[in-house]
């Protein structure tokens, strides 16, 4: 049998590699619920923001994802807003966040880092970080990503500090990412628009990490979109406009979810739920309602064969996105 089912009240929780933290399968996503028009289209209100948060922290997840980054730190804020509404972190949810390089100037150093994460302690009402990412390092070199006084080192002070309790690293190229596993610096890992329904060119990666005891957590399922709504309403796959074979494979994908009567979007959010290389999935929110939409979609019955309709639509392994 398949189709819609109620969702649980609360999701199970998995260990998030070697941290010790438990996570929920499915993690929200604070990039939209800052406000980010230019990514994302549309712009949210502080207030529908804080109480999309509210709804993030009090929902059947007990897992979030934010970034210094993210609208200039109002993702982190409007998160710290929600967080004052309700006394504190509650007991067993995981907060994320990522330090992020100087948006202006493109500072990455060492010292930026710092400035980043104390400004998200100062924004999120924090006095101590429980998982913070390196994030998108592929805007300088590994060298100078790994130099003395450069962000590793900094971080890893910060770590030695109790600022910082767990390290991760977040971003695209699967290479690069690679490289900073091996390091043995990070425990978590962020890979994010390469392991899709239509692009599987983080596979080499992610069975690395596991390899290595790093927790993995998959971003952007939905590709930015395209993969939630259809390429009759969205023509972009990672904030990039698709090329006609990549739009040709996802209506083929829509319409054999059509035809067993599952939304494209619940097929897209499961393919990486059901990999059990992956212990958590982050999907952007933006508001409140699609806290239980999510639930709704990550725990719809899906055939079996449906999987065996999508599996060969797939990109080849190498991803257009480099």
């Amino acid at each position: 049998m398949h189709g819609e089912q109620q969702p649980p009240d609360a999701f199970p929780r998995r260990p998030l590699g070697a941290t010790g933290l438990r996570v929920t399968p499915v993690c929200v996503g604070g990039g939209p619920l800052g406000s980010m028009p230019g990514l994302f289209g549309y712009d949210v209100s502080a207030e529908r923001g804080t109480e999309t948060a509210l709804a993030a922290l009090t929902g059947p997840f007990n897992f979030l994802d934010t970034a210094a980054g993210y609208s200039d730190g109002e993702s982190e804020r409007r998160v710290g807003a929600a967080l004052r509404r309700i006394g504190g972190v509650p007991e067993g949810f995981v907060l994320a966040t990522k330090v992020d390089r100087d948006m202006r100037t493109g500072d990455f150093s060492g010292a930026q880092m710092r400035r980043s994460a104390e400004g998200s302690l100062e924004r999120l009402g924090l006095d101590r970080l429980p998982l913070v990412y390196l994030h998108d390092p592929e805007h300088i070199s590994f060298e100078a990503g790994m130099a003395p006084g450069g962000p590793v080192e900094a971080l890893l002070e910060l770590q030695r500090e109790g600022v910082i309790e767990h390290l991760g690293v977040a971003g695209g190229p699967v290479e690069l990412m690679a490289r900073y596993l091996r390091t043995g610096h990070f425990a978590a890992l962020i890979t994010h628009n390469r392991w899709t329904l239509v692009d599987r060119s983080a596979g080499d990666l992610i069975d690395e990490a596991v390899s290595l005891g790093v927790g993995v957590v998959n971003a952007a399922p939905f590709a930015s979109g395209i993969l939630a709504k259809g390429p009759a309403r969205f023509t972009k796959y990672a904030y990039r406009q698709a090329d006609d074979a990549m739009l040709d494979r996802i209506r083929a994908m829509e319409a054999a979810c059509a035809a067993h009567g599952v939304p494209l979007a619940a097929a897209a959010l499961q393919f990486s739920l059901r990999d059990p290389r992956i212990t958590s999935t982050v999907v952007g929110v933006s508001r409140p309602e699609r806290i239980p939409e999510t639930a709704r979609l990550a725990t719809w019955a899906i055939p079996e064969e449906l999987w065996e309709t999508l599996a060969p639509l797939t990109a080849p392994k190498e991803s257009w996105l480099y």
